[in-house]
């Protein structure tokens, strides 16, 4: 089955749908309200990353959620704003804040990374595509005794439950594999199988690439809804006309409950903010991403650059940049790192992290209109999951028989 696709977002999730549509002969147009590319998919940290398996909603992640409202800059900031404009989303996070849940969704989660971490290899290898692709690992740095103990129960919980296995450095090991680390870490966690790319070089090869293939891009066209007949869709209603559509994706990330009503359902999407710093590679600079999980800081060290990125901030859709976010960054790498930062610094950036409140992103077909499927809610994890979602997306618009089990993904988990 092929005809006339639209997708609604040129994120890297809108960006893999359109690119495995067009691979199975639909003819694709992509729309997205500012540029493609330019929102949360630019300056993130790049990760590919099997090892996330675990969703933000675990055990005493409330208790921890809940201190931040009285912590000046935490890594994780919860604003009572947001909370208050919300609150069936926090407490739909909290009533997920138990071992069966969390690793249910970890379940399901690791179906995408999986896909994910092997459809990415394929990609740049097929098409050729130059986003500075590197497949050393992703390590987990400690600087206290007892984190890097205590991560040893989350290590066995990831072997265990999701034959996950890192390869554990005590500090003297560690001290000889990363050498950029200051002296003083207690240890640390390599994740062998992730892998790092530079995200704006990945969505400008994304961009070559689906023009190769005809895809027709649309940007600073937002979208206002949809023309329907009945239970379908005809039409992608635009600031710039209508657009017709034999189907609709849906992939507008963090932008997706305004679209609510359109849609026929309430989308639990909280809005959880990222801040990034990029600059150019410093002198002494890491050989492998990573990640300081006592501080909820990652360091990217790209061919071209570096960047240090994470932290969240529930904030609700505030567009406004916080200088003192971008410090936890810095003073991080300065406790961490012998050679932390380099001049100039070229950019800093935040962006909207699709934050469902169970970890899981929606992949369903709208309540109102059975030709749109919505592709949305990848909480931090919208990189390493777009080429398996892209899929997903081409396999049930095609009626084909899907790789990952769609079921987890449902809109209809919401209702229980």
């Amino acid at each position: 089955m092929s005809g006339r696709a639209v997708v609604v977002g040129g994120g890297v999730v809108g960006a893999c749908s359109a690119y495995y549509l067009a691979k199975a002969g639909w003819r694709v147009t992509v729309v997205d309200r500012a540029g493609f590319g330019a929102g949360c998919s630019h300056a993130n940290c790049g990760y590919v990353c099997p090892s996330h398996v675990l969703p933000l909603a675990a055990p005493g992640a409330v208790w921890a959620s809940l201190k931040t409202l009285f912590r000046r800059n935490s890594p994780l900031k919860v604003r009572a704003g947001a909370v208050l404009r919300n609150p069936s989303w926090f407490l739909g996070f909290a009533r997920r804040c138990n071992r069966r849940d969390m690793l249910a969704a970890g379940r399901a989660i690791q179906a995408l990374l999986t896909s994910s971490r092997a459809l990415f290899d394929q990609l740049i290898r097929e098409e050729s595509l130059d986003c500075e692709w590197e497949t050393k690992g992703l390590l987990f740095v400690f600087r206290s005794e007892a984190a890097f103990d205590h991560y040893a129960h989350t290590d066995e919980l990831l072997r265990e439950q999701f034959a996950m296995p890192a390869r554990r450095l005590g500090a003297d090991a560690l001290a000889v594999l990363e050498p950029a680390l200051k002296p003083g870490c207690a240890g640390g966690y390599l994740y062998e199988g992730d892998a790092h790319l530079r995200p704006d070089r990945l969505m400008t090869e994304l961009r070559r690439m689906l023009g190769a293939m005809g895809v027709e891009v649309r940007e600073n066209c937002p979208v206002t809804g949809f023309v329907r007949e009945g239970g379908t869709a005809k039409a992608v209603r635009t600031t710039g006309g209508e657009i017709e559509a034999e189907q609709v994706v849906v992939a507008t990330g963090a932008w997706t409950p305004l679209l609510n009503d359109e849609l026929g359902c309430r989308i639990p999407i909280q809005p959880g903010k990222g801040y990034s710093l990029t600059m150019p590679r410093p002198a002494v600079c890491p050989t492998y991403p990573l990640i300081f999980e006592e501080h909820r800081v990652a360091v990217t060290p790209f061919r071209s650059g570096y960047r240090l990125g994470s932290t969240m901030e529930f904030a609700g859709y505030d567009d406004t940049m916080n200088p003192a976010r971008l410090g936890i960054l810095t003073d991080a790498a300065n406790l961490y790192l012998r050679d932390p930062l380099a001049e100039p610094v070229e950019e800093e950036w935040w962006g909207w992290r699709p934050m469902t409140y169970d970890g899981l992103p929606v992949i369903d077909r709208s309540p109102a209109a059975g030709n749109v499927l919505i592709a949305a809610g990848h909480n931090m994890l919208g990189l390493s999951m777009a080429t398996a979602t892209g899929k997903l997306v081409a396999e049930l618009l095609g009626g084909e028989k899907p790789h990952v089990d769609p079921g987890p993904y449902s809109l209809k988990r919401f209702e229980q």
